[in-house]
Formats: C-alpha cells, sequence, structure tokens
C-alpha cells in the first residue's frame, strides 16, 4: 500500500467529531469513516484528531482528536481498518479484526486489514508511547478500543436505518452487516448506510457510553479461527519486504567490517567491478556495498572485494573479556529496583543460606527474512520499501540521512518475515539510505545471512547474583538478585530509563509472584564494550525466568522438597499463578515415574499481563538432550482466538529451546564467530518436541502471548535437564556442557 490508506473529503465540522475517541468522516467514496483512539481523555474533554484529507496526506488539526487507527466502510459493504499493529507472524492480522467484526456484527472475512502509514501523531501505541508493534502489546492495547468502535459504528449505522424507515433505533437489529427491522422485516445493507451513517449527528459520550456484549454473548472472540493472511503467504501473493521489485531496481549485497566498531581504511574492487552485472561500489565509513541488476551478480561482486579496515579499539576484544566485566559489574552495589522487609535480618536469622550466579550469553535473531531495505533517493524525496515494527524510525533515520523535512520521507512497510526485536531498529534502513543516496535508481538493499548473524543489534549477555535465606522448614525468608547487563530501554526509549532502573531488565525479577517477605533486587548497568544491543523476544522476562526459576528449583532441593509442590506452597497469593501450576502439573503427570535418563522440568512465570507454566520432559543420553514433551498451562485473561495462542506458544516455545541448548554469540578478536545456521545452530523439524497448550479461561483483561512461551520454557527445560542428569545448568547455552561437565 502506498503512504496514506486511503483519501477522504474535509466535507465535515471540528464539532461533528466525537471527543472521546472516535471522529466521523464521510470518505470520498460516500462511505462512512471512523477515527479511533486507543487512548480516549477520561474527562471527555477535547483532544487533538486528525483525518485524512482529499489529497490522500494525513493531517491532524490541532484542536482535535488524534485517532489510533481509522475504520472505512463503503458503499459495497467493504470494512476497511488501518491501524498500526504490522503482522510479523503473530497473528494479529485476525485478532485484531475480531475484535472490530465481533461488536460491529460483520463477517469476519469481510474486515481488510491495511498497513498504518508512519504517523506518531496518529498511530502511537498508548502503552508503547510510539507507534510501534512489540511487548506483546498488540491486543492488549487494542483489546477495548476495537470493540467500542465497532459498538460504537454498529450504533451509527442501526441509527441511519432507523432514520431512514422512521422508527425508532430499538426495534432495529444488526446481523451480519445488515440491519433489520424486526417488526416489519425491512433491511438495509450496511454499504447502503455508510453514507447516511456518516452524516448523522453524533454525541460526544457514544464511545463511552455504548453498550458492549458480554462475554457470554460472544459468537466471534474466543472462537478458533483461521488465519486471514494465510492463504496469501502459502500461494506466493503476499509480499514481504525482501519480495519488492521496482522498476529498474537494482540491488546491493552488503560487506559490513567483521571488527565491530571498525572502520573502511581501503578497498581493491577491481575484479568485482569486473563482474557481469556489477553497476559501482559504495563505499561508506563501515562498510562497501556492491551495486548489480540481480542479486547473484551482486554477491559474485561482494565475494570479490579486496577490503582492508580499520580495527580500532575492539580488535582485540572477546566474550571473556566482557563477562569479566559483568563479573566485575556484580560486585558493585546497584540501583534498587525493589526493597521489601528486613532482608539482613531475614539473612541473620535463617537456618541456611544459598548463593548462585547465573550467566546468559548474547543471542542473535536469525530471522527467517533477513535484513533487507528497497530505497529510491532523489534530490527532493526518498521513499523506502520494507518490513519494520517501527516505522516512524524508519522515517527518523532517513531524515538525519538524507538530511529532507519528514514529509519527503514516504515508507511502504509489508509484512514481516520474522521481527523478534530485530525490526525494532531502523540500522539497516538508514545504512540503505546512505547507499540510495549514491545509486541513480531505486536500490534494494541485502544483508547476507552470514552478514545478517555476524552484524546483528544482539541479544545482551546478562550475569545474576541470587543468595536466599531459608528457614527451619526450607522456605525463603530473605531474597537478593542483583542484575548485571546491557540496558537496551536506556538507549532505545530514554524516557523510560528512570533512576538507573531499566524496567524491561527487572521484569519478572522484581516482581515475583513467590510470597517472600524481604527481598532486595538491584541493577548494576554494565554495556558490553561496543557490542550493538536489542530487544529478542522478552529479554527482560527470558533472562529472569530462567534465572528465578532455576534458583526456586536448586531451593526446593534444598528444602527436600518436590519443585510443584514448593512453588505451590509459596503462590498462595497468587492464585492466577498457582492455578496454572496445578493445571500444568495434572496434564503432564507430574509425580509419575520416568525410566533413568529421563527428567521433567517446571517453571511459573508472570509476565506480559500473563500467568505462565511449563512443564518440559527430557531425555538426556550420552550428553545429548533430547526435548520429548511440552505442557503449557496458560492464563491469559480474554481469549481472542486460541488458534493463535497455541501457534504463538509452540513457536515461542522451539525459539527457546533452540535458544537454552544452542544459542550462543561468542567474540573473538573483535569479531562475532558465528556465520551461519552451520555454527548458530537452529532446531531442526525432526528435533520438534510435542508441545501440549492448555487455555485456562479467565474473564481478565487479556495478556500478551507472543513473547512469554520463549520466557517460561528456557527453565523447565534446564530444570528438566537436573531432573534427568542431577546436573544444574546455571550457564547458557547448555551445549555440550553435559558431556564436559561445565554446567555448574
Amino acid at each position: 500500500m502506498r503512504n496514506a490508506p486511503h483519501s477522504v473529503e474535509r466535507a465535515f465540522s471540528r464539532r461533528d467529531f466525537l471527543r472521546a475517541g472516535l471522529t466521523v468522516g464521510i470518505a470520498a467514496s460516500g462511505g462512512l469513516l471512523l477515527g479511533v483512539s486507543f487512548n480516549a481523555r477520561s474527562d471527555g474533554g477535547a483532544a487533538p484528531a486528525s483525518v485524512i484529507a482529499g489529497d490522500g496526506s494525513l493531517q491532524a488539526p490541532p484542536d482535535q482528536f488524534a485517532p489510533n487507527a481509522f475504520i472505512r466502510i463503503d458503499p459495497d459493504g467493504t470494512v476497511a481498518l488501518v491501524v498500526s499493529k504490522v503482522e510479523m507472524g503473530q497473528g494479529v492480522y485476525t485478532a485484531i479484526p475480531m475484535l472490530l467484526a465481533e461488536e460491529l456484527e460483520v463477517p469476519l472475512e469481510r474486515v481488510k486489514l491495511e498497513h498504518a502509514p508512519p504517523d506518531a501523531a496518529l498511530y502511537a501505541d498508548p502503552l508503547l508511547g510510539q507507534q510501534a508493534t512489540g511487548g506483546s502489546l498488540s491486543i492488549r492495547a487494542t483489546w477495548e478500543p476495537m470493540r467500542r468502535a465497532g459498538a460504537a459504528a454498529r450504533m451509527l449505522l442501526i441509527r441511519a436505518a432507523a432514520q431512514a424507515w422512521q422508527v425508532e433505533p430499538a426495534s432495529c437489529v444488526a446481523r451480519n452487516a445488515v440491519v433489520t427491522h424486526t417488526a416489519s422485516g425491512r433491511t438495509l445493507g450496511y454499504g447502503e448506510l455508510a453514507s447516511r451513517a456518516a452524516a448523522l449527528p453524533v454525541d460526544a459520550d457514544l464511545m463511552k457510553t455504548v453498550a458492549l456484549k458480554k462475554p457470554q454473548a460472544f459468537t466471534l472472540i474466543g472462537t478458533p479461527h483461521k488465519r486471514l493472511d494465510s492463504p496469501e503467504k502459502v500461494n506466493g501473493v503476499a509480499r514481504f519486504g525482501i519480495d519488492v521489485r521496482e522498476p529498474g531496481m537494482r540491488v546491493a549485497m552488503v560487506v559490513n567490517c567483521p571488527v565491530i566498531g571498525g572502520t573502511l581504511a581501503h578497498v581493491d574492487d577491481r575484479v568485482a567491478l569486473a563482474q557481469p552485472g556489477v553497476r559501482q561500489i559504495v563505499k561508506l565509513d563501515t562498510a562497501v556495498a556492491v551495486v548489480a541488476d540481480h542479486t547473484w551478480a551482486a554477491k559474485r561482486g561482494a565475494s570479490a572485494l579486496v577490503i582492508d579496515w580499520h580495527e580500532g579499539a575492539n580488535a582485540a576484544l572477546t566474550s571473556a573479556m566482557l563477562f569479566d566485566d559483568l563479573r566485575r559489574a556484580s560486585e558493585r552495589q546497584g540501583v534498587a529496583a525493589r526493597t521489601d522487609g528486613d532482608v539482613d535480618a531475614g539473612f541473620k536469622n535463617a537456618a541456611q543460606k544459598v548463593d548462585a550466579v547465573y550467566q546468559q550469553p548474547f543471542l542473535a535473531h536469525a530471522t527467517m527474512e533477513p535484513m533487507n531495505c528497497t530505497v529510491h533517493v532523489t534530490a527532493d524525496q526518498c521513499e523506502v520499501w520494507l518490513g519494520t515494527q517501527v516505522p516512524t524510525r524508519i522515517v527518523d533515520a532517513a531524515v538525519k540521512v538524507t538530511g529532507l523535512p519528514p514529509e519527503k520521507i514516504i515508507v511502504h512497510n509489508f509484512l514481516i518475515g520474522g521481527g523478534f526485536g530485530r525490526r525494532l531498529e531502523a540500522d539497516v534502513a538508514a545504512q540503505a539510505v546512505a547507499i540510495g543516496k549514491q545509486v541513480d535508481a531505486p536500490v534494494k538493499v541485502m544483508w547476507s545471512r552470514e552478514e545478517d548473524i555476524q552484524h546483528d543489534m544482539f541479544r545482551p549477555c546478562y550475569y545474576d547474583r541470587l543468595s536466599a535465606g531459608l528457614d527451619a522448614s526450607g522456605k525463603p525468608v530473605a531474597w537478593t538478585h542483583r542484575i548485571a547487563g546491557s540496558s537496551i530501554v536506556a538507549r532505545w526509549y530514554p524516557a523510560w530509563f528512570k533512576n538507573g532502573i531499566d524496567p524491561d531488565v527487572i521484569e519478572v525479577a522484581a516482581s515475583l509472584p513467590y510470597a517472600i517477605h524481604a527481598q532486595r533486587i538491584d541493577y548494576v548497568r554494565q554495556e558490553p564494550r561496543g557490542v550493538p544491543t536489542a530487544f529478542w523476544r522478552g529479554v527482560g522476562p527470558t533472562r529472569g525466568a530462567f534465572v528465578v526459576e532455576s534458583f526456586i528449583d536448586e531451593l526446593a532441593l534444598q528444602a527436600k522438597a518436590d519443585p510443584v509442590e514448593y512453588r505451590r506452597a509459596l503462590l498462595g497469593q497468587t492464585p492466577r499463578a498457582r492455578n496454572v501450576l496445578e493445571v500444568a502439573a495434572r496434564a503432564a503427570g507430574w509425580g509419575t515415574a520416568l525410566p533413568k535418563g529421563k527428567g521433567r522440568g517446571v517453571a511459573v512465570m508472570h509476565a506480559f499481563g500473563s500467568f505462565f507454566c511449563m512443564i518440559a520432559e527430557v531425555d538426556v543420553k550420552d550428553g545429548n538432550v533430547r526435548v520429548e514433551r511440552i505442557v503449557c498451562a496458560v492464563d491469559c485473561g480474554h481469549v481472542v482466538n486460541p488458534n493463535t495462542i497455541e501457534a504463538q506458544i509452540e513457536g515461542g516455545a522451539i525459539f527457546g529451546i533452540t535458544a537454552t541448548l544452542w544459542g550462543e554469540i561468542t567474540l573473538k578478536d573483535g569479531r562475532v564467530e558465528q556465520t551461519n545456521f552451520t555454527d548458530y545452530r537452529m532446531m531442526r523439524i525432526n528435533e520438534a518436541p510435542r508441545i501440549e497448550t492448555i487455555i485456562v479461561r479467565s474473564g481478565e483483561d487479556p495478556g500478551g502471548i507472543g513473547e512469554p512461551g520463549t520466557s517460561a520454557v528456557i527453565p523447565a527445560l534446564t530444570n528438566a535437564i537436573f531432573a534427568a542428569t542431577g546436573t544444574r545448568v546455571r550457564r547458557l547455552p547448555v551445549g555440550d556442557q553435559l558431556r564436559a561437565g561445565q554446567t555448574a
């Protein structure tokens, strides 16, 4: 789609806008246009709003409300939903339309979801503070606003039909995109009513006062539904960023400096330029790009380059040096993230004390779709095609590189072939624009898999110190946890980094579901020298769940207690967590005997607004771990599409198992040692376990689902390895540690 999703006429006055999260206008086609806010003011007062002008541009008058989504009902009955969330495999292009369709009373297949253009004033997620897809927030952010928007639109359509028939709106009902007068049986379709509904006067409180369905009345929400985007992905019609083909387009393959922080010294490009199809060589401060007529020519040219680099200050950097930095940092007093009770007295009076140190490595994202970005830079405009989680950041990056004003940057967003947080960054887009400035044509800039893995924005490495004081019965009476590691938030969104605390880093660690009276959790920020770090499918909870749930297992061992029973006794004040533990334990057959070499492990987690319990069953032979079964009980509040939840838990679990067993980025001589899937291993399909998901029904608001499965499975797996072998895993990945006896 192009920069604006649709054009409408400015044929309505500002006073006609609803002031509590809904704007109403007449589309250029004569249909109904609604602008919907995800963060309406509670006082009902006026706030800025936006419309799509007749020229297709998005405009935000200063005295109107700025919506986060647009709903358009055309005269043919088509319902178009323009929303800022992007589809990267998590299923939001089905689940969000389900919210709207439920209350609007239209068939789900009739709702067409379109990418929103980059515009933070219109499309910022109120929970993130910017236009972004991440944090497992898509359904959490849209749950009520989308339903209210559908209900308000339905009410306007009913009023329009009642006006046409000169009857009371209460005598009409809407079903299946048709309004029916119950007494006479007369009907009018939504398409026939759209323009009439757009012209109706509306009261300012419609969005707040419109009646929403009770959960027991849902006919769509909570029912399994096939993904609306699956057919096009199967038949090849779906377009991802890497699929872009523009007239006259060239392809550039990038060779980045292999040493982190190094710069270009000299390049001998004579052989590269002699390759058939190679057009030019573009030199940047830290990279060289070969521009050619097609991908193969660009790859051949890139392999023929002879490059000298200034390796810089990080030329001798190793992973061991970085972990030594973390170890020393962990010996310093950190910034307190949580302090409860008298911790020192708790340890003084404890019957015994348990200490542990846990380490986790850098991780790459290794998305199925390698990093790519197509650009066309001219003197007065920059056009960008890619799949991104942060379209407005792409605009900002292009502005910085080109010097053009934001209105001259056009971003076309596509489906994303794997994000995991990698596409929350704009580094590749910035590089592509810098290359595009030197190319007199559209150019698709591509990273090979090797460049992708070796120059990723990595999940940080961490070093955690924990201590617990236990009473005579083995229950914890004092708990300390010091986290040393990078702060992604301090770089990515500084406003969230307050008083030295990164809220992502401490998630899970600073909000234990367990009843422990005296706790002290602190954080020491230690950035890895020169290594860029970024979000990775639940960074804080992924790190925190492994550490906390592994340590809880260690305490259960000291108490000579069953791991499930030990947790159950500490979860009396967190009934949702206790419930998923009990559900999962029953389903997994916890307590039944397993053959020698096999073991079960358990982990409980509350993160992203959801409660998880994972139980893993493994078979360990000759130091090789085979994960045979995963049982997951999840309470994520109201369920929109159970199919999506199951798929996300399955994918998240496999992602987490892969990282636990093999995931590790290491540095030597300032270089990332891993190059491709040969040495940054992915789980094979024949290695995938049986995964059983039990959705615990709940009346709470929805929680997140895209990332928790990855976070919760890691400690369940390492605890299962301990149950099978008696060897405690405190350092990831497991890899060949079991054979070498290096786990603890």
